[in-house]
C-alpha cells in the first residue's frame, strides 16, 4: 500500500470517527429533548385538568350526569387525560393502565408526582402521575404513546448514519486529490534518487525547491551527495596520483635490481644496490604517508588537551638534533587546543622537516606561535606566488623541488589534520624564505 493510500484511508477514517463520536453525542442528547418536551407537555396536561373537568361538568348540567364524571381518559389531541376519582384503589383497571400502590399513595399526597412507561393496549405509553389540584384524593393521569417521537428519532439516525459516510468518503477525495498534489515533490524525489542509484552519476541534480520539509529533505540529499561525489572524486584523484608517484621509483627499481641480478661480480653493484635502496626508502616513505593521510582523514578516536607550545618545542628538538647545522629560533606562547595529540605532533612535524629541507646550511628556522597560529619560516629560495595555493595540495611538487627527496604529502597532511581540528593551513607571501601557518581553534588555559 503505498502513501497516497495510507492517507486517503486515514484521512476518510478521521472524517468518519468524527461524524460518528458526533452521533454519539447528539442523538442521545436530541433523544433526551424530545424525552424532556414529552414530559413538560405530560406536566402542562395534567395542570390544565380542573379545567377539564369544569368543562364536561358544564356540558353534563342539568343532565342525571351532572354529578358524575368519567373515568376513561380523554383525548386530547396526542395527549390522553385521566381523573380517578376518590376513593382511588390500587388495582387492574378495564380503562387504561393498572393503578398502583404508587398511584394511591400519590392522590393521598404521599408520594411525589412521577413518571413511568406502560403498555396498555399493545401501546407503550409515557405516563405522568400527578393529584388532582385542588383535590389531595383523587387522581390525574397524563399519557402520550412512546411511538411519537420515534420517527424524528429514526429520520435523525438515519441522517446522521448518512452524514458519516458522506464525511467519511468526501474526505477520502480530498485527501487523495490533495496527496497527489503534495507528495508530487516526493515522487520527483524518488525518481531522481532512484536515477543515481541506477546510473551512479552522482553529479544529477536533486529538486529542492520548495521551503517545507520536502525541500529541506532535498536539499540534505544534495547535499550528501554532492559530498559524496567530492569525496570519490578526492579517492580517484589519490588513486591516480599516489599510481603516478609510484610508478617512477617502481621502475627505477626495478631496473636497478635488474642489472644487479644479471651481474653480481658487476663493479657497479654496489652503487646500484645503494640505489635500489635508496629508492624502497622512498617508496617506505610514501606508503608511510599516504597510510597517514588516510588515517589523519578520519575523525579522532583520542582527543585531548594539547600544549600546542610545548609540542613545538619537541619537534623543534629532535629536528635540531637530525640537522645540527640549521639554526632553530622559538617564540612560542602557551597555547592550548583540543584535539589529537598524535596528529598535531605529525603536522607540526611536518611543518618544520619541510623548512629544514628548504633551508641551506647554516640557515635559520624560526618558529613562532601566538593566539593559535603555529608559523615556521625558513631562509630557502621561498615559494613562487604562483604555487602559494597549491603548496598544500596532494603530491603537488614545484619544478624546484623535484629534485629534493619526499612524498609530496608532507604537507597536505598538514592541511587534513588543520581541516579536521576545524583550522586552516596556509602559506604566507613574503619577499624571501617561505612562511606556512597552521591556525587552530584555541582553549582556555587552566
Amino acid at each position: 500500500m503505498n502513501l497516497r493510500t495510507r492517507l486517503t484511508i486515514a484521512a476518510g477514517a478521521i472524517a468518519a470517527g468524527a461524524m460518528l463520536l458526533v452521533s454519539v453525542v447528539l442523538y442521545p442528547a436530541v433523544e433526551a429533548n424530545l424525552r424532556g418536551q414529552i414530559d413538560s407537555s405530560l406536566v402542562a396536561a395534567a395542570a390544565k385538568a380542573p379545567d377539564v373537568a369544569k368543562a364536561i361538568k358544564q356540558k353534563f348540567k342539568g343532565t342525571p350526569n351532572e354529578s358524575a364524571f368519567p373515568t376513561v381518559p380523554l383525548g386530547i389531541g396526542s395527549t390522553q387525560l385521566q381523573i380517578v376519582p376518590d376513593p382511588v384503589q390500587a388495582g387492574p383497571s378495564t380503562e387504561f393502565v393498572d393503578v398502583t400502590e404508587r398511584d394511591v399513595k400519590v392522590a393521598k399526597g404521599t408520594a411525589a408526582p412521577y413518571f413511568r412507561n406502560a403498555v396498555y393496549d399493545g401501546i407503550e405509553y409515557r405516563i405522568y402521575t400527578a393529584p388532582f389540584p385542588g383535590s389531595p384524593s383523587t387522581l390525574v393521569r397524563t399519557a402520550i404513546p412512546q411511538s411519537d417521537p420515534a420517527p424524528t428519532l429514526h429520520q435523525l439516525a438515519w441522517m446522521l448514519a448518512g452524514s458519516t459516510v458522506a464525511a467519511g468518503l468526501l474526505a477520502a477525495l480530498a485527501a487523495r486529490l490533495a496527496a497527489r498534489r503534495v507528495l508530487r515533490p516526493v515522487r520527483r524525489l524518488t525518481e531522481t534518487v532512484e536515477l543515481i542509484r541506477t546510473t551512479g552519476d552522482l553529479a544529477i541534480p536533486i529538486p529542492a525547491d520548495s521551503q517545507d520539509e520536502i525541500g529541506r529533505l532535498g536539499s540534505a540529499f544534495a547535499g550528501m551527495t554532492a559530498t559524496l561525489d567530492e569525496s570519490v572524486g578526492a579517492q580517484r584523484r589519490l588513486v591516480a596520483d599516489a599510481s603516478h608517484e609510484l610508478r617512477t621509483p617502481l621502475t627505477s627499481l626495478t631496473v636497478n635490481l635488474e642489472l644487479l641480478a644479471e651481474n653480481l661480480a658487476d663493479a657497479q653493484a654496489p652503487h646500484l644496490a645503494a640505489e635500489a635502496l635508496g629508492q624502497a626508502g622512498e617508496l617506505r616513505t610514501l606508503i608511510n604517508d599516504l597510510v597517514d593521510l588516510a588515517r589523519y582523514g578520519q575523525p579522532a578516536f583520542h582527543t585531548e588537551d594539547v600544549r600546542l607550545d610545548l609540542v613545538a618545542e619537541r619537534v623543534a628538538a629532535r629536528a635540531s638534533r637530525r640537522a645540527a647545522e640549521i639554526e632553530f629560533d622559538l617564540a612560542c606562547a602557551p597555547t592550548l587546543v583540543h584535539g589529537d595529540p598524535d596528529a598535531l605532533e605529525r603536522a607540526v612535524a611536518n611543518l618544520v622537516d619541510n623548512a629544514v629541507k628548504w633551508s641551506p646550511p647554516g640557515g635559520r628556522v624560526l618558529i613562532s606561535l601566538e593566539a593559535g597560529a603555529l608559523e615556521v619560516g625558513d631562509a630557502g629560495p621561498g615559494i613562487p606566488d604562483s604555487d602559494l595555493k597549491f603548496v598544500f595540495d596532494r603530491f603537488y611538487r614545484s619544478p624546484a623541488a623535484r629534485a629534493h627527496p619526499g612524498s609530496g604529502l608532507g604537507l597536505a597532511i598538514v592541511r587534513q589534520v588543520a581541516e579536521a581540528h576545524g583550522g586552516t593551513a596556509e602559506a604566507v607571501p613574503r619577499p624571501t624564505g617561505a612562511l606556512l601557518r597552521l591556525t587552530l581553534p584555541v582553549c582556555q588555559l587552566p
